[in-house]
């Protein structure tokens, strides 16, 4: 992941959102609405890089910066620190490895898809490509003898046994192969390490080399829903924006031909929705703030890719959110317009952390309680204020709100923004209709002791209005 050095605070420090380029395609827009009604996914990071428990790739990545910082015996040496890193994968055997386990921890949940990393910026692939040999199931991998080798091709048919959609992560940039950094040519960066111009031949088989690597998961892997596509300093050089101080940093136009490898997914995955991150225009039908929230309702389609705990990748002591927490970050984006994509790391072992499964059960008790606030719905102005997300499905309109840890349930409590005249206010997971009578402040709202204890133990919540008028 990491576009830049820093979490972003705000999202516009990673692109200009006022460019984006609506679908033209309808079955590919009728998938983007679809997928916008769903709200809730699954990302996973794992490859051998776990075995570690280091940062995903970026230790390889020859830049000064805190994330690429190398440790252990191999790091005073460049190269040696190379050569041990793709060594991991004569050790990695996650022989745990049990997709349909984590499928329905997430279906329990609430996610409805699942993005996984296939091959991130190290380029060890975790599916069977025929485009080089560092790979899951190649012999000199640990785990290539087992029945389950093809890990991606597993994951997928896991998921999708349980109506998820399907999303392939993808790095366009490769950091093994010699079409990109090239060894005649040491890398200084993230960067092509030679000039694609200057040598247009070798530019090219690297474009042949992701093309047939992106066919061969469109072919050969099932139904794909999304293709979500990370390293956005792999662009035309006509789509750098040069107020956006990471992308002032791209020495070369690093065009692969996205035109192409789009034209040939949604030939093979009709309606194929192509994440093109970071690089604005019709390649990109959603945008992706990494690790942030915009600060308010975006009109265009949208997920915000958050870990659960600090790290992309797995770390043995994870520091995850509390499920309150998670929930509150849900209720916030999709009142907001977005979805939320939730990173869980798996271990070198094949499982995850215990907490991880432990805070999916949490948000799942909440979802299967107030679910209906969050599925299917759209937001409704003013979207959010203070401790209040309001959203919206046909004329029922839901009000959540967002208590803190230690805040006690008040006997009463007033809504605002009621639009519908006298509605019917219920509490979701609550049978009875509450009193309700309009104020100078808005519809006060009496909560009786039944009521008050069911709050007591729920991170959020959501009244349902419904008007009287059908």
């Amino acid at each position: 992941m990491q576009v830049s050095g820093t979490v972003f605070a705000q999202h516009h420090s990673e692109q200009n959102h006022a460019h984006y380029v609506p679908p033209k395609d309808s079955l590919v827009s009728q998938k983007l609405a679809h997928w916008q009604d769903i709200k809730f996914g699954l990302l996973m990071h794992w490859g051998t890089y776990s075995k570690w428990g280091i940062v995903e790739s970026w230790s390889l990545c020859p830049e000064d910066e805190g994330w690429c910082e190398r440790r252990g015996p191999y790091a005073a040496n460049w190269y040696e620190y190379k050569k041990a890193y793709e060594n991991i994968r004569t050790t990695f055997n996650p022989t745990a490895f049990n997709p349909e386990r984590w499928a329905t921890a997430a279906k329990d949940a609430g996610m409805k898809y699942v993005v996984f990393t296939t091959k991130h910026h190290d380029g060890f692939c975790m599916f069977d490509t025929k485009q080089t040999d560092y790979k899951i199931t190649d012999p000199k991998t640990a785990f290539s003898s087992n029945p389950r080798s093809n890990i991606a091709k597993e994951v997928f048919t896991a998921f999708r046994g349980k109506d998820f959609m399907i999303g392939a992560y993808f790095s366009k940039p490769d950091w093994h192969i010699p079409y990109y950094w090239d060894p005649y040519f040491p890398p200084k960066d993230r960067n092509v390490s030679y000039a694609p111009k200057k040598y247009p031949q070798k530019w090219q088989q690297f474009k042949d080399f992701t093309y047939n690597q992106i066919q061969e998961l469109m072919t050969d892997y099932g139904k794909i829903d999304i293709l979500w596509l990370d390293g956005g300093w792999v662009r035309p050089a006509s789509t750098i924006d040069s107020t956006i101080s990471w992308q002032r940093t791209i020495p070369y136009d690093q065009d692969i031909d996205m035109a192409r490898i789009a034209g040939m997914g949604r030939r093979k995955q009709p309606g194929l929705l192509v994440v093109d991150r970071t690089v604005t225009g019709e390649f990109e039908n959603y945008v992706t703030p990494e690790q942030s929230i915009p600060d308010s309702y975006m009109p265009i389609p949208w997920e915000s890719c958050m870990t659960m705990g600090d790290s992309w990748s797995y770390i043995p002591k994870e520091n995850f959110k509390s499920a309150r927490k998670l929930i509150h970050t849900l209720v916030d984006i999709v009142a907001k317009n977005g979805n939320l994509l939730l990173n869980i790391a798996p271990s070198p072992d094949g499982d995850w952390h215990p907490e991880a499964y432990q805070r999916l059960q949490e948000i799942g008790a909440w979802l299967r309680v107030n679910g209906e606030s969050i599925y299917g719905t759209k937001p409704v102005a003013p979207y959010r204020q203070k401790q209040w997300a309001y959203t919206g499905n046909g004329k029922t309109r839901y009000q959540t709100y967002l208590p803190t840890d230690q805040e006690a349930v008040p006997a009463t409590i007033t809504l605002n923004n009621v639009t519908q005249n006298k509605p019917t206010v219920k509490l979701l997971g609550y049978t009875k209709s509450l009193k309700a009578s309009k104020t100078s402040e808005g519809l006060v709202v009496t909560l009786p002791e039944p009521a008050r204890q069911l709050l007591a133990t729920q991170p959020a919540w959501v009244f349902k209005l419904e008007s009287a008028e059908r």
